[in-house]
């Protein structure tokens, strides 16, 4: 019997969720924290119960093939990579596998092929975002704390730890994100640090400095700076300025958040252009899309080209078609299949998203493209398709928790003949493609790796109506 605190050797034999890895003790499953497939290593585990454990790793008795050297200094501390130790061909092999794991196990799916996922052609530094947080309550490492030197637990700039809602990484280096981002991060932090602003304080809701949410276009050479701040505070605001133009001129735009609720959250109630035009550029083939400070973009622009042309190559697009896109946010998808199809009604919940969307298509000469904002469950019944007729091809891109039961249900009652499914939650895909297996065929799925070094993954299925469904 395995208990709580026993000590094995084992061998990992494959990725779970959420970048576990896992092995089987006579069909009980031990989860473990940073193994690799082909690991043996000697554990100690953590929580036992009647299905399955949870272990941490003592020590790489033989480390796998494809265990190399994490680049970054936080890694294992950090919660933004998971899988810096892991070669790459092995991280495609784990999310492809995670898919095809999720459509039989979630799905009852059996028997469907999985492409080989589309990797990225740079692995470190495509990050066109990082949002960092500020703290009064900095996290320390085991090595700082047994280091036995004096450390300022009060202020700390970067991530929250995984499973901490309150601490801080006080971060020195990320390659996810630009190298002027990098540095732009560290000399910020001792330049708050020189005037004393406070960090924001979590558990008393005092303090200035919340996050700091960085921007850079990777086609174009804009960059933003989002400070967001407990108030506005003009002397402040002017030094931040001063210091981004004299020791960052590649900075274009700076803006300010005001957040002055308790909610722990890069948006707020009210955004102030400090210089700039408040917004950056970058462009998805041959399309510009403008990007405010609150807008939603997809955060590596170079693969989200590639998981757009997999979307319209699976859609199978005609000039006499009708579209709908559905989830639309910002309207890249619908933006950049328009010029290929007769029409697109995109169809977006938030009214920010929507604006920057018609923005974006007026500023691309887009005219055959209807942009709408609402409530997807309460909008998409049949007023909605009499008013905006029948589309000869639906596309979904929906949020991590998939699609509400009563879309699924009318889009079977829609049944259009070519059904394109995006999604960065292969479980929550695959639990809506079972709903519709009897309606819809699934023709290819393609995995496209937007986020590197993390077990997360774009997926796109290509499905068409069967003929008697």
């Amino acid at each position: 019997m395995i208990k709580r605190g026993s000590v094995l050797e084992l061998v990992v034999e494959k990725v779970a969720d959420r970048g576990k890895s896992l092995t089987r003790i006579d069909g009980y499953v031990i989860f473990i924290q940073g193994g690799i497939p082909g690991d043996r290593l000697r554990v100690q585990i953590r929580k036992a119960k009647r299905k399955f454990a949870e272990a941490t790793i003592l020590e790489v008795l033989e480390p796998s093939p494809d265990r190399i050297e994490a680049r970054c200094f936080h890694f294992g501390t950090c919660g933004g990579c998971k899988w810096q130790h892991m070669s790459y061909d092995a991280q495609l092999a784990a999310k492809r596998q995670s898919i095809e794991d999720a459509l039989r196990r979630e799905g009852g799916l059996d028997g469907i092929s999985v492409n080989e996922v589309i990797g990225a052609d740079r692995v470190f530094r495509y990050r066109n975002k990082m949002e960092f947080s500020f703290s009064a309550d900095r996290w320390l490492t085991d090595q700082e704390i047994k280091s036995g030197e004096p450390l300022d637990k009060s202020y700390a700039l970067g991530l929250h730890v995984p499973g901490n809602f309150s601490k801080v990484l006080d971060l020195k280096e990320c390659h996810l994100h630009s190298e002027e981002g990098e540095r732009l991060l560290n000399r910020f932090r001792s330049f708050t640090r020189e005037l004393e602003w406070k960090p924001w304080n979590i558990r008393n809701h005092t303090g200035f400095l919340r996050h700091l949410v960085l921007r850079k276009s990777a086609n174009t050479s804009d960059f933003m700076v989002n400070l967001v701040t407990n108030g506005y505070n003009e002397e402040r605001m002017e030094a931040c300025a001063a210091l981004f133009k004299d020791e960052f001129p590649e900075v274009s735009t700076f803006v300010n958040t005001i957040n002055t609720s308790v909610a722990q959250t890069a948006f707020g109630e009210e955004i102030r252009t400090i210089y700039g035009s408040g917004v950056i550029t970058d462009k998805i083939g041959r399309y510009t899309f403008e990007i405010a400070s609150n807008a939603f973009f997809q955060t590596n622009t170079h693969q989200a080209e590639k998981l757009y042309r997999v979307a319209a190559e699976f859609a199978e697009l005609k000039p006499t078609d009708r579209v709908f896109d559905l989830y639309s946010g910002a309207g890249t998808i619908s933006i950049y299949i328009a010029e290929k199809v007769a029409h697109v009604t995109a169809v977006e919940l938030i009214e920010a998203a929507t604006e920057n969307a018609r923005r974006n298509a007026e500023a691309n000469g887009v005219k055959n493209v209807t942009f709408i904002t609402g409530d997807m469950m309460k909008l998409f019944r049949e007023d909605f398709i009499e008013e905006h007729g029948r589309p000869d091809v639906l596309i979904v891109d929906p949020p991590r928790a998939g699609m509400h039961p009563k879309v699924v249900d009318q889009i079977i009652r829609l049944r259009p003949e070519r059904f394109v499914y995006v999604s960065c939650n292969p479980i929550s895909q695959a639990k809506d493609l079972a709903k519709m297996k009897d309606v819809f065929e699934i023709e290819a799925v393609q995995p496209v790796d937007l986020f590197p070094h993390t077990y997360h993954i774009e997926n796109v299925v290509k499905l068409r109506a069967r003929p008697n469904g």
